[in-house]
């Protein structure tokens, strides 16, 4: 393992930053109904990435969430996080070098993975140029025609979730939300409960974004289906059973185009040319 929180050229926003420096991030995909979120994200890479073992990249791996599985499953592991809390974290688990640096300038050498993971930075990035260019570096970081998968918090997921929690029936948190799913970007408030500030995509826009970076984009990937907005889904995660059959009901639909927006997250894979 390795560490590095030194790097000064990481630019990122205050009100980021402090929301992830509360160390909340470590913990959060093993909470409640969070778990199919995760469950779901290492079925679908898992398929994608194949037997390996490979040199994967995993941009904004947060505290090694991902990392840390994909370390176990034999892939080498080299994480890059704009957190320093997150870098240290990461850099503790068993196989993951971790260093601090931005998804738009990724301090990595040209074509040296096999895969590119971006499951977080789309989401703190409200400019579409800031999302290109990581894409960009996503794309010079893998080899020629190697895979780069990014995650996306779909367009309407804050006012589903709102509405799942009841919250959306509070004048201010409703407010917060109409306007997201309006501009797609989540305005940061410092009373706000909401997250902090975020961009929300259309599933359908994504795909214009890795062509743009110059990627070739393979499929997508809904993660969490509706099943993230029924109530008996925490009971369900809990029964080994029931969660393989959540877990093989959404496998077949998860890149059903009329259904890609219902989830939470979604992911997209792309190629780099091979030229």
């Amino acid at each position: 393992m390795t560490t590095d929180t030194t790097d000064p050229s990481v630019t990122l926003r205050p009100e980021i930053l402090a929301y992830y420096a509360r160390g909340e991030e470590q913990g959060r995909l093993h909470r409640s109904h969070n778990r199919l979120e995760l469950w779901r994200t290492r079925d679908v890479l898992r398929r994608l990435l194949g037997p390996g073992p490979l040199r994967i990249l995993d941009v904004g791996g947060g505290a090694g969430i991902h990392a840390e599985w994909l370390a176990a499953d034999g892939h080498e592991v080299d994480l890059v996080d704009p957190v320093p809390l997150h870098v240290e974290q990461a850099g503790a688990l068993p196989g993951v070098r971790a260093v601090l640096g931005d998804a738009r300038a990724l301090p990595v050498e040209d074509g040296g993975h096999d895969a590119v993971l971006m499951l977080g930075p789309l989401y703190h990035l409200p400019e579409r140029a800031d999302r290109i260019r990581s894409l960009a570096e996503a794309r010079r970081a893998v080899r020629p025609g190697g895979l780069v998968v990014a995650a996306t918090i779909n367009r309407f997921a804050g006012l589903h979730d709102q509405l799942r929690v009841e919250r959306y029936f509070e004048p201010g948190p409703r407010e917060v939300t109409d306007a997201c799913v309006v501009s797609g970007t989540l305005a940061h408030s410092p009373d706000s409960p909401l997250f902090t500030t975020a961009y929300f995509h259309r599933a359908g826009d994504v795909p214009g974004e890795f062509a743009d970076a110059g990627l070739d984009v393979t499929g997508q990937y809904g993660l969490e289906g509706a099943a993230w907005l029924m109530g008996p889904v925490e009971e369900w995660l809990d029964d080994p059973e029931r969660r393989g059959t959540v877990l093989a009901a959404l496998r077949s639909a998860e890149s059903e185009p009329s259904l890609l927006g219902v989830s939470g997250h979604l992911l997209t894979a792309g190629r780099a040319p091979m030229g």
